[in-house]
């Protein structure tokens, strides 16, 4: 009977301690990445006011290795985008006598949704992944520690180029992915479904409207800071040598996507009502 009462006691003993253990470590990943916002906000925009500076060398560094260097592979998947939303588009309009409006299709969701998502994802995969990759492997060396033990805050130093690189680069490669992936669907137009250029142009800029280009703009800059900041939050979590790299580089990809997903939808949602 005593027996039976001890082990009944270490089976609540045990799973109470799992979960004080499971809030605990919820909390403190809250906490930690609370005090990364707060940190990251206050190097990029306060302390640049009290003379504190700004690196906006590295910003510049980082704005290539994000942004210049993802055109290619950015306008390539736009390009293919385009050219498959219109040929799905026109295989459903033709059987109206409506293929005109194949036009007003590719540029309101290029512009609205595709785009902007499309090149989130593919900086993710691309940037979050090497930010998390280049810190972890930064924490994994002791260099951070080698950092705080200069006097280099490590958030100015090497979280806030990043965040300011693609908060402004992403938007650029937005509106390339817009205009490449419209071209995507003229290209089909012309030469599949004898629309004409001028009069496929003519039907997109009239689809188009200044809140079409501009919801875009503000999804892509929402989630560029999604992925910086994802990136940044795996990296500096690393443990575990390079196994520990290559795990966090990983989560940092999947969360990335996921928290972009969720994003383009509270957001489509709220254009939709309030828009």
């Amino acid at each position: 009977m005593t027996e039976n009462v001890s082990q009944r006691q270490g089976l609540f003993v045990q799973f109470f301690g799992w979960i004080g253990r499971l809030v605990l470590e919820l909390f403190e990943r809250v906490f930690f990445i609370y005090r990364l916002i707060l940190d990251s906000l206050y190097w990029t925009f306060a302390a640049p006011l009290i003379g504190k500076g700004l690196r906006l060398g590295s910003a510049f560094d980082e704005m290539v290795k994000v942004g210049v260097n993802a055109v290619p592979i950015v306008g390539l998947i736009s390009f293919s985008i385009g050219m498959i939303l219109a040929m799905q588009s026109a295989y459903q309009l033709e059987q109206f006598g409506a293929t005109i409006f194949t036009a007003n299709l590719v540029a309101v969701a290029q512009t609205r949704e595709l785009g902007p998502l499309m090149t989130a994802i593919i900086v993710a995969g691309r940037s979050g992944s090497g930010i998390a990759a280049e810190i972890g492997t930064m924490k994994v060396g002791e260099e951070i520690e080698a950092l705080q033990s200069m006097g280099f805050n490590p958030i100015k130093f090497l979280v806030v180029p990043k965040l300011l690189a693609l908060a402004v680069m992403v938007p650029c490669l937005t509106i390339i992915s817009d205009f490449i992936g419209i071209s995507g669907g003229i290209s089909i137009a012309v030469f599949s479904l004898d629309l004409g250029f001028g009069r496929y142009l003519s039907a997109t800029i009239f689809a188009l409207v200044f809140k079409d280009i501009i919801t875009g703009l503000i999804k892509s800059v929402v989630f560029a800071v999604l992925v910086g900041l994802t990136g940044c939050y795996m990296g500096f979590k690393v443990e575990g040598g390079a196994e520990g790299v290559g795990r966090r580089t990983t989560q940092s990809v999947v969360v990335s996507i996921f928290l972009i997903i969720l994003a383009d939808a509270f957001f489509t949602s709220l254009f939709y009502y309030l828009w």
